[in-house]
């Protein structure tokens, strides 16, 4: 797969990622603790794409490791929050399965692509 295709096919991977966050947050219970959480999980989640999509347009190579690394950044973050979703069991574990192996193999991908900058 070439360099452009592989961008593109990772942007779409991240959007509908972002997407799937996004519902997800709203199925959280509706407490003052769970808002936070919800915020925290659709700002990090939503930002691992949008990061990558500025890095795939910055104008210097540094710039685009910069971006990827907050990619890394937010992608581990999101993971985080969603342990903190399936130890509070807020969600059914089967309905965190999916967003939750998604989320790793994510922060695998951004995380091998810092490494070989």
């Amino acid at each position: 797969m070439e360099n452009k295709e592989f961008a593109k096919k990772l942007e779409l991977r991240t959007l509908q990622f972002a997407v799937s966050i996004i519902s997800l947050s709203a199925s959280l219970p509706k407490s003052a603790e769970a808002l936070v959480i919800r915020n925290q999980l659709s700002k990090s989640g939503t930002s691992i794409g949008a990061n990558y999509r500025e890095a795939n347009r910055s104008r210097s190579k540094k710039d685009f490791k910069n971006k990827i690394n907050i990619s890394v950044s937010e992608a581990s973050e999101t993971e985080y929050w969603l342990e903190i979703i399936l130890e509070l069991n807020w969600l059914e574990p089967n309905a965190l399965k999916e967003i939750m192996k998604e989320s790793k193999e994510l922060l695998a991908i951004f995380t091998s692509i810092s490494n070989k900058l």
